[in-house]
């Protein structure tokens, strides 16, 4: 048999002789070459096991004359299917919730078992924006400065929807939202899940409002008390982008930090509520289709539709029964949530513009002539002079006080015919016949007729033959 230096040959096959060939010190570093080239090997090419989304990159457009961000739509590659889970936000986790939150918060594990049901909180909301906003996350320090300045609790919980929803995806509800339908019915048979990103639904459709001073900016929008989404999203960063933004400039025009801001209702919806959310959505839908998309597209829309990868439902689905917008009822086939409204006290931190005799238009609902008169009443009023405006304004307190009043008589009466009612059944019980007839209270426990006429209506409005008025 045949010698060659360095190898050994023999019928079958021959290996590599390196023992006899390599000095000892070097077979012994061997292994320690072998880390080496494995570790750049990881630095090279570690990239491939990363998540299947990138982060956007954030590049300024502009939309109808207005500077936008856009994330790079190219840069993201979605999911065939959505993530099955299910995102709240509460004060506390569910242990201490109140009934009325959890029997809301059953009907989304009722009926949809095999979903992941989770609760962020005020005791753990931080920790997750740091974790994957932070340094072990996608490396955003901005955002995670801006959400630890907050203190406005409605802005915060917006933000954290948004920062939550690009990276989980999933779908994310109010706490005071009742799941009607389970999550299988909020993507229509007709379509297919791999084409759509994200699933949302009409809540405001009164275009006809749009130059209306204060109904004007919220006239037109998509809800986001519910809405569905896959992760990593470029429209969420540019949710989340443009937040950051208008915190930064409303700061520096107040001249406080973003911790100190004070906010009205109107700012809030704007910024960070339904019209933020529906800016986003519209210029997503504008980059993808390359032209721009306007309210038109959703303007009393008889179905849903999907455009640049963005289900639109009907207003039916999440915004049912609120009495404007064609809304519908809770009853109907295609309404899939019901929004409970309870928990939304927010307005209370940040009010409305109420006009010291004729309150907020907001009263209204959006019907036409009550708008009409309002708008009306109140441009008279700015005409009188001084002292007819604040006799006025007395009338109106007094009147106020004096409802107020009566509420609480006719309350503390009913309370106490209540507790003589439950008083006499107790010392004389009797068998419950077969049909419990209706409860009759006295006349004399309900409050007097109300007095007519107030607030005080001015001269009868002339009839106008365009409504809205052009401002």
């Amino acid at each position: 048999m045949e010698k060659f230096h360095g190898f050994k040959a023999s019928s079958s096959n021959w290996k590599p002789n390196l023992g006899g060939r390599l000095p000892r010190q070097m077979q012994r570093a061997l292994p320690i070459y072998a880390g080496v080239i494995l570790f750049i090997f990881f630095l090279s090419y570690g990239n491939s096991f990363a998540p299947k989304f990138e982060v956007a990159h954030v590049k300024k457009r502009s939309i109808n004359g207005q500077k936008v961000l856009s994330a790079d739509s190219l840069a993201y590659k979605s999911p065939a299917r959505f993530p099955k889970k299910i995102w709240q936000t509460w004060k506390i986790d569910p242990l201490g919730f109140e009934d009325r939150d959890l029997t809301c918060a059953r009907t989304w594990t009722q009926k949809n078992p095999g979903h992941r049901y989770e609760v962020l909180t005020d005791n753990n909301d931080l920790y997750y924006v740091e974790t994957h906003f932070g340094p072990e996350g996608i490396n955003r320090s901005d955002i995670v400065e801006v959400y630890k300045a907050l203190t406005a609790k409605i802005i915060k919980a917006d933000l954290l929807r948004y920062l939550v929803m690009y990276i989980e995806g999933g779908i994310y509800a109010d706490i005071d939202v009742e799941a009607l339908k389970s999550i299988d019915r909020f993507i229509p048979e007709r379509y297919n899940e791999g084409d759509i990103d994200m699933v949302i639904g009409v809540e405001i459709d009164q275009p006809d409002f749009i130059a209306h001073p204060i109904l004007g900016p919220k006239s037109m929008s998509f809800c986001q008390w519910t809405f569905m989404c896959k992760p990593g999203l470029p429209v969420m960063m540019r949710l989340i982008e443009n937040i950051m933004i208008w915190l930064n400039e409303l700061s520096k025009k107040q001249g406080v930090p973003i911790s100190d801001l004070k906010l009205d209702f109107d700012e809030v919806i704007s910024g960070t509520g339904p019209s933020a959310f529906t800016t986003a959505v519209l210029a997503e839908m504008s980059i993808k289709n390359g032209y721009e998309v306007k309210w038109d597209t959703f303007h009393n829309i008889p179905e849903s539709k999907v455009v640049g990868g963005v289900l639109v439902l009907t207003v039916e689905a999440f915004a049912a029964g609120q009495g404007h917008s064609d809304s519908g009822n809770h009853n109907a086939r295609t309404a899939l949530v019901k929004h409970r409204y309870h928990a939304s006290k927010w307005p209370t931190a940040h009010p409305r513009y109420k006009h010291p005799v004729y309150g907020e238009v907001e009263k209204c609902n959006w019907e036409v002539e009550c708008v009409k008169m309002w708008d009306y009443n109140t441009a008279l009023f700015d005409g009188l002079t001084e002292e007819e405006k604040q006799k006025l304004i007395i009338e109106k307190n007094q009147a106020d006080m004096q409802k107020q009043a009566e509420d609480e008589a006719f309350a503390r009466k009913l309370e106490a015919y209540e507790a003589a009612r439950a008083a006499q059944e107790a010392a004389n019980p009797a068998p419950a016949p077969l049909l419990q007839p209706a409860m009759q209270m006295p006349v004399e426990a309900y409050p007097p007729a109300q007095p007519q006429g107030f607030p005080p209506a001015f001269p009868p409005a002339q009839p106008v033959a365009d409504f809205p008025p052009t401002f």
